[in-house]
Formats: C-alpha cells, structure tokens, sequence
C-alpha cells in the first residue's frame, strides 16, 4: 500500500477550497480546476508559485512550520488535518517501513480499564484499532460473536478495522455503519500519518482497500480525521436495539492506546445495557480482563 505523501494531501485539499471560499473574484474566467490554482494557493500563502509546485511535487525537502500553517489557513484544514499536514511534512519522501512489535498493554491502561468494572461497557485498542483488552459487557455489546479470550494472544486479537468491513455481525450490527465507517477510515488515514514507517498499519490498509470497496472508496476521499467521541445505534441480536455515546480517554504515558467507553442515551438502552453487564457477569469471572503476554 503507498502511503500517502504531503504533496498528494496538498492536492486534495487544494481542489476543495474554490477561489469564492478565500475571496477571490474570477470574473467569469474559465477554469481547468475544481479548486485554486497553484499559483493561488502559493500567493495567498505567501510562497513563491515555484516552491509550493515542488512541495506538490514532494521535492523541495521540509517545509518551515510557518509556512505549512499558513497553507492550512488557506486550505481552510480544521485541527486533526492540520496535524496531519505537519505530519506528512516531517517524514522522507518514501519512509523505510518498519515491522514493530505487537503492542503491549500498558499498566496504568488496563487498571483504568479494570476500574470501570462490569456495569460500563469498554475496551482498550491500540494504533491499529487492534483489541488488547475489555471488560465482559463491551465484548457483549460489540463483539459477543468473537472468543472473549482472544486479545490475550496477540496473533489473535481482534481488529476492529478489519471486522468493520470484512466481517458480517459487524456490519449488521450497526445502524449508522455509513457515518462509523467514515470515521473509522478518517482516523486511519490520520494515524498512518503520525506513523508512516508502522509496516502492520500499512499492511492493513492495503489489506482492506483490496478485500473492501466500501474502503477503497471511503479512503480515495482523503479524508483525515482524530475520532474522540461519538455515537453508535446499534441493532444488537441479544437485547435489541441500543443507541449509546462514545468517548476514548487517552494516557500521556501511553498516546497510541485508546480506552473507549460506552453510555447508554435513553432509558432502554440503559436497560440493555444492564441485561448485558449480567450475562457478563454469568460468563467470565470478575477478575478475567485480558491482558497482554
């Protein structure tokens, strides 16, 4: 899988923003592209036309910090693609990919994890939407198809990436799959960026843009996104359906791990979600939450 370049995204970017958008008058004059013109983009930035060509071209080396946020001033980028741009901009032209090792999980993460008990359903995902860890109700919530045990052995940790578009229950599951699944692309797209060197994350990329159309097709957008909170409805086969939020907390020790919580929204869900914490509980013992070996 190519991993995506700073000119690749300057040039997506640039042909979303019209001259109208920046306050530009055309008077009518005909244009070969949807977006700015180069020399545009490089005159409000205030670069010269030949360099912001070679930034687009990915040969004119790093770019000062100054000029890149003035480029995402006039791209009108929100923060996550900000973030993004001034990532892309600090990695070679084409990164040496590197095959890390399995993640682990962190201490101060799972006994956050483990301090939510049963009643909350949660789960622990690395980089890579990988599952190292959750509790008996977030595995019954999300995943009740899959071996609870399974984040245990890093060969067989569940992704969530890949049964969001590779495996049917998942699917199923979700009534707002579309929107999810947007979001889910988006944060990949802005993690590949912030490690451009993971060979397992491009990997997986490469993995579903070939397994997956709906992938390949959410992922040629270009979208970037860093997804903290959000909500799932959910047609669950056990307790019917379920609209809950989510929100990830983050460790300063340990970014690439994300804890995501769920909340019931209305009165029936919070029932559900009561009903679920049960047979949980039923199932695995209190003190079964996995962790990594």
């Amino acid at each position: 899988m190519e991993l995506e370049s700073l000119g690749t995204f300057l040039k997506t970017r640039r042909a979303r923003v019209t001259p109208a958008d920046v306050g530009l008058h055309t008077y009518g004059s005909a244009r070969r592209v949807p977006g700015l013109r180069r020399e545009e983009l490089a005159q409000l930035a205030g670069v010269s036309a030949g360099y912001y060509t070679r930034l687009e071209q990915d040969q004119a080396g790093t770019a000062s910090p100054q000029v890149l946020n003035a480029l995402a001033r006039i791209l009108q980028l929100d923060p996550a693609e900000t973030t993004h741009l001034h990532n892309l901009a600090l990695r070679r032209a084409v990164p040496r990919l590197v095959r890390h090792q399995r993640e682990r999980l962190y201490p101060r993460v799972l006994a956050l994890l483990e301090s939510l008990g049963q009643i909350t359903p949660a789960i622990v995902l690395g980089r890579r939407g990988d599952v190292l860890a959750w509790n008996s109700t977030g595995h019954a919530l999300l995943a009740e198809h899959v071996d609870f045990r399974a984040p245990e052995e890093p060969a067989r940790r569940p992704s969530i990436p890949r049964m969001f578009f590779l495996d049917s229950h998942t699917r199923d599951l979700h009534e707002n799959w579309d929107e999810l699944a947007r979001s889910h692309v988006a944060f990949l797209r802005f993690t590949a960026g912030r490690y451009p060197t993971d060979r397992r994350l491009a990997e997986l990329i490469g993995e579903l843009s070939m397994r997956s159309d709906d992938f390949a097709k959410l992922w040629a957008t270009g979208d970037v996104a860093d997804c903290t909170v959000g909500t799932m409805r959910l047609r669950h086969p056990t307790v019917g359906r379920v609209n809950v939020d989510y929100q990830v907390w983050l460790q300063p020790d340990s970014p690439d791990h994300r804890l995501e919580i769920y909340t019931a929204n209305d009165d029936s869900s919070a029932d559900a979600l009561n009903l679920l914490s049960g047979q949980g509980a039923a199932q695995h013992v209190p003190e079964a939450v996995p962790s990594d070996r």
